[in-house]
Order: C-alpha cells, then structure tokens, then sequence
C-alpha cells in the first residue's frame, strides 16, 4: 500500500474529518500511481502514526481521503539510533542515507573530520543536505518506515562529540584498541550514537579527544570496511542486538 508523510500538526486534522494532500505528493498520487476514488493508502504522521484512508476524490493538485483507522506503526525499531557520518567523497553519502534510513536509523549528522576529502563550502553543503533529506524521505516511503528520519547540518568532529553525550551508548567506530561492536551491546540500550569516519578514517587525536569525552571505541572485526560500507553494518548489527532485525 503506498505510503506518504504528512506534517506532525496535521494529525488531527485527519482524524477530525476529511484531509487533503496536495503539493508534489497529489501529483504522484494522481498521473504517478494513477489512484483512483475508493482505493486506499497510508498517511504517516512522522511521529510513529499510521493513518489508513480511503481515496474519496483525486485530482493533480489535491487527493481528498477519508479516514478508515489509526495504528501504532510496527515499523519502527525499539532503539534511536544517530549515526554521526565522517564526510565522504562523491556520491557515497547518498547510497548511506538510502540504506541507513531502510535499516531503522532515527537522525543523520554529517562530520567534518581531519581526513575529510570533501570540504565543500557553504552554500554546496547546505544544498547536499537538501538532497539527503530527499533521498531519506524516499526511503522512509519505500520502507515503509513510522517516522521521518532527518539529515542534520553538518558540523565539526568536536561538536560531533559533544552532541554524542546525549545518547546512553556512544561509539566511535576505530580499529585500534577498542572491544568488539557486539561486546558494547550486551546490555542494550534505548539510544545509540555511532561514529564513522570517511575514507581515510579517524586520526588518532580523534580518536583520543573521543575516549576522553565518553565515547567507547569499538572495532568491526580484521577486516578494513570502507566508509559507505561499515555504518550499514554497524547499524544491521545494533538492529540485530536489539531486537528489531
């Protein structure tokens, strides 16, 4: 059943009598998916809702749906996870804010690190975050996911750290003197903060202002993962841990 976001503040607009979608989503409803009066989708309320309707008029610039019934999503995965992204290169942090978002990630933050080979400027960076909010939002839909996941701004390795205090476990993802990602999950937690780095991964004064600030080092095994390549494990892995894979 195709599935579409709506703002927060409109859920009891829905409940109370009929709702509109409009904007690009009508569009899609309408010439895309060619839904016609009567059929039924779902309307999630980015806050773990899912609102199953029924079509009563559609248009190109406005679907008009009746209310059938209110569930709890089941999609959404016990555990908050943040994943803190050292910056890659190319086109790499598409292909991980699309899996990331497909595998239960709650919030995406971009890191500037000291081995960041992209350092785009301001105005470049703020449209790649734009982007990602697409691409995540996409995701959400295909995945069928109870929430909205976002991609925050980017911002330094230090305020990285700081913000990771918030979360019961924090982890910085680095091959040296850390215990294993599933040692650090024994005792599972209810939020998780997780530090990748980018290509060239973590320099050690990194990874020592980390430890020094709280944050547990934990290594993925002998193997060197690449950057687009261990935030899908790491996440698979606490998925798995909690429960929710």
């Amino acid at each position: 059943m195709p599935k579409f976001f709506m703002e927060s503040n409109n859920a009891a607009e829905i409940e109370s009598g009929p709702f509109i979608i409009t904007g690009e989503d009508a569009a899609h409803i309408a010439r895309v998916l060619r839904m016609k009066a009567g059929e039924q989708l779902t309307v999630c309320d980015c806050r773990g809702f899912d609102y199953f309707c029924e079509i009563v008029e559609t248009r190109p610039e406005a679907v008009s749906l009746r209310l059938l019934e209110k569930r709890k999503s089941v999609s959404e995965p016990g555990v908050k996870v943040t994943l803190y992204q050292g910056l890659p290169k190319g086109d790499k942090m598409d292909l991980i804010v699309q899996k990331s978002v497909e595998l239960g990630v709650t919030e995406i933050v971009p890191v500037i690190t000291l081995r960041s080979v992209s350092r785009p400027d301001g105005k470049s960076l703020s449209k790649k975050v734009e982007r990602w909010n697409r691409i995540a939002a996409e995701a959400a839909k295909q995945s069928g996911r109870g929430i909205l996941p976002e991609v925050k701004p980017a911002v330094d390795f230090e305020k990285a750290i700081s913000a990771m205090a918030a979360h019961e476990l924090s982890l910085i993802l680095y091959e040296q003197n850390g215990g294993s990602l599933r040692e650090h999950l024994k005792n599972v937690p209810q939020s998780v903060g997780v530090l990748i780095g980018p290509e060239g991964g973590f320099d050690i004064t990194e990874a020592e202002y980390a430890r020094s600030h709280g944050v547990e080092t934990a290594g993925m095994g002998p193997r060197i993962l690449r950057t687009e390549t261990a935030p899908l494990c790491a996440l698979s892995v606490i998925m798995y841990a909690s429960g929710n894979l």
